[in-house]
């Protein structure tokens, strides 16, 4: 009877180990994509920015009365 309940324990320690593992790996997984979220939110951010300068740039090169050279 010891010998099967210890031979159940050994078999099932693996299977442990590996849930640990795969539990460690999707924790990992999670905190990459949100940091990856975060840097994709920060570029969007950043070439958003960039638009809204440029169409000032084109809006005060094109503004009546301003002489071009």
């Amino acid at each position: 009877m010891k010998d099967e309940q210890q031979e159940l324990e050994q078999e099932q320690e693996p299977e442990r180990n590996d849930n640990e593992t795969i539990l460690m790996a999707l924790d990992q997984i999670s905190q990459t994509i949100d940091v990856m979220t975060s840097v994709v939110g920060r570029l969007r951010h950043f070439v958003q920015e960039q638009e809204v300068t440029e169409d000032m740039e084109v809006r005060e090169a094109m503004r009546p009365g301003r002489t071009l050279h």
